[in-house]
């Protein structure tokens, strides 16, 4: 898929209930009549996740432009830093997307949502359903595995001395080869700029560290509930479900229990990768932007 690089882009801002500055992106025309994307992100991801994607999307081949938003949770890519880590959670989360939601003056979009940002999805499908004009769910479902869970706390806040982008590169090839076996160099590349950020020779993480503090009662003996009547929520709308191949996270039994449960499931497995897919490669962005055209 040919990434259009005409595509406008913004950063614009909007205010949580309690006054913290959040984050988003903005691509394509602002006032278009078709139905806006909204992309979520991971638990320690942001909006920079989904540039190659919304590019495309905002500008697909043959088809008219449209707009799409990426956000930024509070303590993440641009968003203000919450000095209260308990903060960190989904409910305020919740709030946070729907304060940024009304700011951007959106009322029914198509989401896509990354890991965390897919569970948002099942919530806002149960608390909000007349949002919700389709859903994209990357990399996970109504059971998370707990191994998956417990390798992700090993990482989270984390971050070893790095001296160059090679040095970024090789730290993220040695913590991810094991799932991630069918990466280009350059993607391996763009993925760790989109994981760090380079400030006068000095590398840090896009998002505040106390953020690891919100795994720190998990064990891999913890008990999780299953998400399957907020899952089933979205049964009235269209869902293009995503797992990647060496996912931890999301088994292939569950995804099989996905499509099973939901009448109309799309379902695509990206081979080579784990949790979750980068949303880099050129198959599986061309068919999410399938998706949304035909939805849209």
């Amino acid at each position: 898929m040919m990434i259009p690089s005409d595509v406008n882009r913004i950063s614009r801002f909007a205010l949580a209930s309690d006054g913290l500055r959040l984050h988003y992106l903005e691509y394509g025309p602002r006032f278009d009549p078709q139905t806006p994307v909204v992309c979520l992100p991971g638990l320690t991801r942001s909006a920079e996740d989904f540039d190659r994607l919304a590019r495309g999307l905002a500008a697909p081949p043959g088809g008219r432009r449209r707009r799409i938003l990426a956000l930024d949770y509070r303590g993440r890519g641009r968003s203000g830093w919450d000095p209260d880590w308990t903060h960190y959670n989904p409910i305020i989360e919740q709030q946070d997307i729907l304060a940024t939601l009304a700011a951007a003056e959106v009322t029914n979009a198509i989401f896509i949502g990354t890991s965390r940002g897919a569970l948002h999805i099942m919530m806002l499908g149960a608390a909000q359903p007349l949002l919700m004009r389709a859903a994209v769910i990357n990399d996970i479902g109504p059971v998370i595995e707990p191994a998956g869970l417990m390798r992700i706390k090993s990482y989270v806040g984390k971050l070893p001395p790095l001296a160059s982008w090679n040095d970024a590169v090789d730290f993220l090839r040695q913590n991810a080869c094991a799932h991630f076996t069918d990466i280009s160099e350059a993607d391996w590349d763009t993925y760790a700029r989109m994981t760090f950020a380079e400030e006068n020779g000095q590398f840090k993480l896009r998002y505040d560290p106390a953020l690891a503090r919100t795994l720190d009662a998990v064990t891999a003996d913890s008990p999780m509930l299953p998400l399957w009547p907020q899952f089933e929520a979205l049964a009235n709308i269209p869902v293009f479900g995503i797992r990647g191949e060496n996912s931890d996270i999301l088994s292939p039994a569950t995804f099989a229990e996905m499509s099973a449960r939901h009448p109309a499931f799309e379902a695509l497995v990206v081979k080579g990768q784990g949790h979750p897919p980068l949303l880099l490669d050129d198959p599986t962005n061309s068919a999410i932007v399938d998706f949304v055209d035909r939805i849209a």
